[in-house]
Protein backbone atom coordinates (compact mmCIF):
# COMPACT_ATOMS: atom_id res chain seq x y z
CA UNK A 1 0.00 0.00 0.00
CA UNK A 2 1.09 3.52 -0.71
CA UNK A 3 1.51 5.39 2.61
CA UNK A 4 -0.75 8.39 3.14
CA UNK A 5 0.67 9.44 6.52
CA UNK A 6 4.36 10.39 6.70
CA UNK A 7 5.71 11.22 10.16
CA UNK A 8 8.71 13.54 10.38
CA UNK A 9 10.69 14.52 13.46
CA UNK A 10 11.95 18.13 13.55
CA UNK A 11 14.54 19.13 16.15
CA UNK A 12 15.13 22.81 16.91
CA UNK A 13 17.98 23.70 19.23
CA UNK A 14 20.05 26.67 20.25
CA UNK A 15 23.65 26.51 19.16
CA UNK A 16 26.72 27.46 21.16
CA UNK A 17 27.97 30.12 18.75
CA UNK A 18 28.26 33.89 18.76
CA UNK A 19 24.99 34.45 16.87
CA UNK A 20 22.94 32.25 19.14
CA UNK A 21 19.46 32.01 17.61
CA UNK A 22 16.77 31.35 20.19
CA UNK A 23 14.50 28.33 19.98
CA UNK A 24 11.52 30.69 19.99
CA UNK A 25 12.76 32.55 16.88
CA UNK A 26 13.49 29.26 15.07
CA UNK A 27 10.05 28.03 16.10
CA UNK A 28 8.38 31.09 14.53
CA UNK A 29 10.43 30.62 11.34
CA UNK A 30 9.47 26.94 11.21
CA UNK A 31 5.78 27.81 11.68
CA UNK A 32 5.85 30.39 8.88
CA UNK A 33 7.64 27.95 6.52
CA UNK A 34 5.09 25.20 7.24
CA UNK A 35 2.13 27.57 6.85
CA UNK A 36 3.53 28.68 3.45
CA UNK A 37 3.20 25.02 2.41
CA UNK A 38 -0.45 24.92 3.52
CA UNK A 39 0.18 22.75 6.57
CA UNK A 40 -2.40 23.05 9.36
CA UNK A 41 -0.21 23.49 12.44
CA UNK A 42 -2.98 22.66 14.92
CA UNK A 43 -3.74 19.30 13.26
CA UNK A 44 -0.41 18.21 11.80
CA UNK A 45 2.28 19.49 14.20
CA UNK A 46 2.78 18.57 17.83
CA UNK A 47 5.56 18.88 20.40
CA UNK A 48 7.23 15.57 21.18
CA UNK A 49 9.90 16.73 23.63
CA UNK A 50 11.55 19.83 25.05
CA UNK A 51 14.66 20.27 27.12
CA UNK A 52 17.14 22.77 28.49
CA UNK A 53 20.78 22.13 29.21
CA UNK A 54 22.63 24.19 31.81
CA UNK A 55 26.34 24.66 31.05
CA UNK A 56 29.01 26.52 33.00
CA UNK A 57 32.16 27.62 31.27
CA UNK A 58 35.59 28.24 32.80
CA UNK A 59 36.16 31.78 31.53
CA UNK A 60 32.65 32.67 30.41
CA UNK A 61 29.46 32.95 32.34
CA UNK A 62 26.75 30.34 32.64
CA UNK A 63 24.64 29.34 29.67
CA UNK A 64 21.34 27.53 29.17
CA UNK A 65 20.72 25.85 25.82
CA UNK A 66 17.16 24.92 24.92
CA UNK A 67 15.76 22.44 22.40
CA UNK A 68 12.36 21.32 21.17
CA UNK A 69 11.43 18.25 19.19
CA UNK A 70 8.29 18.21 17.02
CA UNK A 71 6.39 15.54 15.13
CA UNK A 72 4.90 16.61 11.81
CA UNK A 73 2.42 14.56 9.79
CA UNK A 74 2.27 15.12 6.03
CA UNK A 75 0.23 13.21 3.48
CA UNK A 76 2.56 12.66 0.52
CA UNK A 77 6.20 12.47 -0.47
CA UNK A 78 6.25 15.79 -2.34
CA UNK A 79 5.05 17.70 0.74
CA UNK A 80 7.69 15.91 2.88
CA UNK A 81 10.38 17.00 0.39
CA UNK A 82 9.07 20.58 0.36
CA UNK A 83 9.10 20.67 4.17
CA UNK A 84 12.74 19.60 4.11
CA UNK A 85 13.69 22.27 1.56
CA UNK A 86 11.77 25.10 3.25
CA UNK A 87 13.10 24.30 6.72
CA UNK A 88 16.67 24.03 5.42
CA UNK A 89 16.26 27.50 3.87
CA UNK A 90 15.35 28.77 7.38
CA UNK A 91 18.42 27.11 8.92
CA UNK A 92 16.56 24.15 10.43
CA UNK A 93 18.20 20.96 9.21
CA UNK A 94 17.53 18.34 11.90
CA UNK A 95 14.63 16.59 10.17
CA UNK A 96 14.24 12.83 10.01
CA UNK A 97 11.66 10.30 8.94
CA UNK A 98 10.03 8.45 11.84
CA UNK A 99 7.54 6.19 10.07
CA UNK A 100 4.99 5.93 7.32
CA UNK A 101 1.43 4.66 7.69
CA UNK A 102 -1.68 3.87 5.70
CA UNK A 103 -4.82 5.43 7.22
CA UNK A 104 -7.19 2.61 6.20
CA UNK A 105 -5.10 -0.22 7.65
CA UNK A 106 -7.92 -1.62 9.81
CA UNK A 107 -10.31 -2.00 6.85
CA UNK A 108 -7.50 -3.55 4.81
CA UNK A 109 -6.75 -6.05 7.60
CA UNK A 110 -10.39 -7.23 7.57
CA UNK A 111 -10.33 -7.72 3.80
CA UNK A 112 -7.04 -9.63 3.97
CA UNK A 113 -8.28 -11.88 6.76
CA UNK A 114 -11.47 -12.70 4.81
CA UNK A 115 -9.45 -13.57 1.71
CA UNK A 116 -7.04 -15.68 3.77
CA UNK A 117 -9.90 -17.68 5.33
CA UNK A 118 -11.48 -18.31 1.93
CA UNK A 119 -8.11 -19.44 0.59
CA UNK A 120 -7.64 -21.77 3.58
CA UNK A 121 -11.10 -23.26 2.98
CA UNK A 122 -10.35 -23.81 -0.73
CA UNK A 123 -7.04 -25.49 0.08
CA UNK A 124 -8.64 -27.71 2.73
CA UNK A 125 -11.40 -28.72 0.27
CA UNK A 126 -8.79 -29.65 -2.36
CA UNK A 127 -7.01 -31.85 0.21
CA UNK A 128 -10.06 -33.79 1.44
CA UNK A 129 -11.87 -34.15 -1.92
CA UNK A 130 -9.57 -36.97 -3.23
CA UNK A 131 -10.39 -38.87 -0.02
CA UNK A 132 -14.12 -38.69 -0.72
CA UNK A 133 -14.69 -36.53 2.34
CA UNK A 134 -16.05 -33.03 2.82
CA UNK A 135 -15.38 -30.17 5.18
CA UNK A 136 -17.75 -29.33 7.98
CA UNK A 137 -17.62 -26.09 9.96
CA UNK A 138 -14.47 -24.36 11.17
CA UNK A 139 -13.57 -25.39 14.72
CA UNK A 140 -10.54 -23.14 15.26
CA UNK A 141 -9.43 -19.83 13.68
CA UNK A 142 -6.27 -17.90 14.51
CA UNK A 143 -4.74 -14.98 12.65
CA UNK A 144 -1.55 -12.95 12.54
CA UNK A 145 -1.05 -9.53 10.99
CA UNK A 146 2.22 -8.07 9.70
CA UNK A 147 3.11 -4.54 8.63
CA UNK A 148 6.44 -2.83 7.94
CA UNK A 149 5.79 0.89 8.33
CA UNK A 150 8.89 1.77 10.40
CA UNK A 151 12.15 2.62 8.72
CA UNK A 152 15.45 1.46 10.12
CA UNK A 153 17.79 4.05 11.59
CA UNK A 154 20.03 3.84 8.53
CA UNK A 155 17.09 4.52 6.20
CA UNK A 156 15.59 7.54 7.97
CA UNK A 157 18.04 10.24 6.95
CA UNK A 158 16.63 12.83 4.59
CA UNK A 159 18.90 15.17 2.65
CA UNK A 160 18.56 18.44 0.78
CA UNK A 161 20.40 18.85 -2.52
CA UNK A 162 22.03 22.13 -3.56
CA UNK A 163 23.19 23.07 -7.02
CA UNK A 164 26.64 24.59 -7.65
CA UNK A 165 25.38 28.14 -6.87
CA UNK A 166 24.18 27.13 -3.39
CA UNK A 167 20.51 27.42 -4.43
CA UNK A 168 18.15 24.76 -3.14
CA UNK A 169 16.97 22.49 -5.93
CA UNK A 170 13.27 21.91 -6.53
CA UNK A 171 12.22 18.60 -4.94
CA UNK A 172 11.07 15.75 -7.17
CA UNK A 173 7.51 14.48 -6.82
CA UNK A 174 8.49 11.03 -5.53
CA UNK A 175 6.58 8.82 -3.15
CA UNK A 176 7.85 6.67 -0.30
CA UNK A 177 8.15 2.94 -0.77
CA UNK A 178 4.92 1.04 -0.20
CA UNK A 179 3.87 -0.51 3.06
CA UNK A 180 3.72 -4.29 2.93
CA UNK A 181 0.66 -5.61 4.72
CA UNK A 182 0.22 -9.35 5.26
CA UNK A 183 -2.30 -11.48 7.08
CA UNK A 184 -1.77 -15.10 8.02
CA UNK A 185 -4.68 -17.29 9.08
CA UNK A 186 -4.72 -20.77 10.54
CA UNK A 187 -8.09 -22.50 10.26
CA UNK A 188 -8.98 -26.01 11.44
CA UNK A 189 -12.09 -27.63 10.00
CA UNK A 190 -13.95 -30.71 11.12
CA UNK A 191 -14.25 -33.34 8.39
CA UNK A 192 -17.44 -35.19 7.48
Amino acid sequence: MKPDRIYLSILIQEKEDRDRTSVEKQEREMASALEELGIDLKKQLKIEDLASNYKKYFLRKKSVLKSKNYELVVYNGLTASKVLVHLEAKGISNVRLIKTAYSKTEALKLILRSKAILKAQAQANSLVKPLGQALDKAIYISDKYYSNNYYSKTMNRMKVAYDSDGVVEKPLDLEFSGIKVESEVMVRFSIL
